[in-house]
């Protein structure tokens, strides 16, 4: 029976209290005291004498936990619920609505955890909302070359203590951070000033003044998909792809005409889909992250200096990751190859400087 582990547990079987009170008894027998037996056996002897008592009225085996209690739910509650369930599970698809659903019939008036309980002893689960039909993805267009100055992203962020947002933008294939402008506001003003700065830093401000057609430019202004993949059919192709998400700065009309005025092409994120332009959704998250210091600025003027340094630190020392450890600035002025491969040949000596090292040691020893 397990009776030399210790003190009797809290709650035992009914047969444990039977074999206790035997050897109760059987002590008693020989000449022991009831107490004197209970206290060897490890058990209280008032416990011991509400068995007895329990033994003599057959109701030795413990009651259900839990009781009776007075505000427990009534049977036509409980049958009043599932019927709520039939009626409304398939338009209400949630517990919570079906236990308003209920008081607004004064049909049953319940808590929703109530709901959620008796369903669920019934085995009964709601249907829930049905799945979103799954968006494809845009693909790159056909004429997109995957080099440095070609694909670009954009996106705002806030620094709340600064009360300020500030957007940047990104260069896709190499991850340079291209130019900040922090400002007070979001619209399609700051997307002007970005993308002019961006271009006049990288030299293409004048390009894109002269690049593509008349036609070309049109087709970007109207958003006309087939009259743009006609033209690049024909290599009357933008000067670049600019990616960002839905914000209505992104989408507003001015922005569009400034995008096609330089021959910019745009592509746009699917909705609630961050990932589809995570260059950018997650430059600010690694600069805020590496980069603590920032979010604790009040001072506008100070944030806007800050950030200058910082970009030039992330684009000149900072190893990223995702372009085989070397820097944005590397990548973007064709070097990161060369570097990449230096290391390669690197690893390659160092291996084989080791293997010359132990087997010159080895011919060596006697």
């Amino acid at each position: 029976m397990g009776l030399s582990a210790g003190p009797v547990p809290p709650r035992v079987d009914a047969r444990v209290k039977a074999g206790l009170l035997d050897l109760v008894e059987q002590a008693v027998e020989h000449g022991w005291s009831p107490r004197r037996a209970a206290v060897r056996l490890g058990v209280d002897d008032s416990r011991l004498d509400r068995w007895c008592a329990r033994r003599a009225a057959g109701e030795l085996v413990d009651r259900p936990p839990g009781g009776a209690p007075v505000h427990g739910l009534l049977p036509a509650e409980r049958t009043a619920i599932l019927a709520l369930y039939d009626a409304w599970g398939d338009i209400d698809r949630s517990h919570r609505k079906l236990a308003h659903r209920g008081s607004r019939l004064d049909l049953v008036h319940v808590s929703e955890s109530t709901v959620l309980r008796v369903l669920a002893a019934e085995g009964l689960v709601l249907p829930g909302n049905p799945p979103r039909e799954p968006i494809p993805r845009t693909p790159w267009p056909d004429w997109l070359e995957w080099k440095p100055n070609r694909i670009w992203a954009y996106d705002f962020t806030h620094f709340t203590r600064a009360h300020r947002a500030a957007v940047a933008i990104l260069d896709v294939v190499s991850r340079k951070w291209l130019t900040t402008l922090v400002a007070a506001e979001e619209s399609s003003t700051q997307v002007e000033v970005a993308f002019t700065a961006a271009l006049t830093d990288q030299g293409m401000l004048a390009a894109a003044d002269g690049w593509g057609s008349q036609r070309l430019r049109a087709a970007l202004a109207a958003g006309d998909a087939d009259a743009l993949a006609e033209l690049t059919t024909s290599g009357d192709v933008p000067l670049l792809l600019a990616v960002s998400d839905n914000g209505p700065q992104m989408r507003s009309y001015t922005t569009r005409e400034f995008m096609a005025a330089l021959a910019i092409a745009q592509q746009f994120g699917r909705p609630s889909t961050p990932t589809d332009q995570a260059w950018i959704e997650t430059l600010f998250g690694h600069v805020k992250g590496e980069w603590p210091h920032l979010e604790k600025i009040r001072d506008p003027g100070e944030l806007e200096r800050e950030l200058d340094r910082v970009r030039a630190e992330h684009n000149a020392v900072r190893l990223h990751a995702a372009i085989g450890y070397v820097t944005p600035d590397d990548e973007h002025d064709g070097r990161g190859d060369a570097i990449r491969q230096a290391r390669r040949d690197g690893l390659t000596r160092a291996r084989q400087a080791r293997l010359d090292y132990r087997r010159a040691a080895q011919q060596a020893t006697p």
